[in-house]
């Protein structure tokens, strides 16, 4: 797997690939401008990295302790967090709840001190709006934040593949997903296992076997 100043070096290097094949599709400098940006982004501080003591982790300074509920419910190169979509999508989201709880919070207590005017449903109003007002630039920064992050996923997934290869060939490769199929098909086979019950013989002969063994001996 490489280290994490291999990630960094892959997400700035092929940094100029995604703006320039992003504005080679789009021909809008903004638009470019913020997929850039989220890849940035998400290859040095939102990557799939973030579920244990990583690199990404502690650029977040003081901030990353939001990230411990989040390492601990995950196990690390989990689908859930290295995944395809999902795993931008989950840590979206739990940024996003984090924000929004700490945001909560915060409002209750200034407007409780009477310090400020706005209320958790202008915020919440506010939010949404312009959450569909500005729907094509979120939707671009959420694909290059996921390009950054496969850029992580791809890299680790290419440097195990390589090291099974470099050992073992071809047959390296072919023998880690026939090891993956069998570990899942003995776990099935586990768990459907029925439970044999004990026959009506085999309760006498044990009762026989029982009554013989209290008999006392003669001496």
């Amino acid at each position: 797997m490489p280290s994490g100043r291999t990630h960094d070096r892959i997400t700035i290097w092929t940094l100029p690939l995604v703006a320039g094949f992003t504005f080679w599709q789009t021909r809008n400098s903004h638009l470019t401008l913020i997929v850039a940006g989220g890849f940035m982004f998400g290859g040095l501080m939102f990557g799939p990295d973030l579920d244990i003591y990583s690199v990404q982790y502690q650029r977040w300074g003081w901030l990353r302790f939001i990230w411990l509920p989040y390492q601990k419910s995950l196990r690390h190169r989990s689908f859930l967090s290295h995944g395809p979509l999902i795993g931008t999508t989950l840590r979206v989201l739990y940024l996003s709840s984090a924000i929004a709880v700490s945001s909560f919070l915060c409002l209750l207590i200034t407007e409780k001190l009477g310090h400020t005017e706005w209320t958790w449903r202008e915020v919440s109003k506010n939010t949404w709006s312009t959450l569909w007002f500005y729907n094509t630039e979120f939707i671009f920064l959420f694909m290059g934040m996921e390009a950054g992050a496969m850029s992580h996923s791809l890299s680790d997934w290419s440097g195990s593949a390589y090291k099974r290869f470099r050992k073992k060939g071809i047959q390296g490769l072919l023998s880690s997903t026939k090891s993956k199929k069998r570990k899942s098909t003995a776990v099935l086979k586990g768990s459907t296992k029925p439970r044999v019950k004990p026959s009506i013989k085999s309760k006498r002969t044990k009762t026989t076997t029982t009554r013989k063994s209290s008999k006392p001996r003669d001496r």
